[in-house]
């Protein structure tokens, strides 16, 4: 006897992916995710593709995982999909130290920030939020 299944984490017409330990800092993190939330994936690829941002290619990563899991896991359209959710939280703090001078020593935080994207089928019953 099996336990029973977990129940979805998102809507019947949503797909998610997240990513957990993203090197960089959430505020840096949410600059970005900023760019896309409300866009058609489509859009927001493209828009990330060509991003300046140091985030940029981690953000698209996990965008097109959501679109993946959408398209295979789902059966949703991919040209209907649209960045419903793209929220931005703490992770770990990875702390280091760096010498300083008459021997003492200075604490050196690196910080890793969460990713967690939505992508919804925006269909007829659903308005676009774009």
């Amino acid at each position: 006897m099996s336990k029973p299944k977990s129940p979805r984490k998102v809507g019947d017409r949503e797909a998610l992916a997240v990513a957990t330990s993203i090197r960089g800092s959430a505020y840096k993190l949410n600059l970005v995710a900023g760019l896309i939330r409300g866009r058609k994936a489509s859009e927001a690829l493209s828009i990330l593709a060509f991003s300046t941002k140091g985030m940029a290619p981690d953000v698209r990563k996990v965008l097109a995982s959501a679109v993946a899991n959408a398209e295979n896991n789902h059966n949703l359209d991919v040209d209907a999909l649209v960045v419903k959710e793209a929220s931005v939280g703490k992770a770990i703090m990875m702390k280091r130290f760096t010498p300083r001078a008459r021997g003492r020593a200075a604490q050196i935080q690196k910080p890793f920030s969460r990713l967690r994207i939505v992508v919804r089928e925006a269909g007829d019953d659903v308005g676009s939020e774009a």
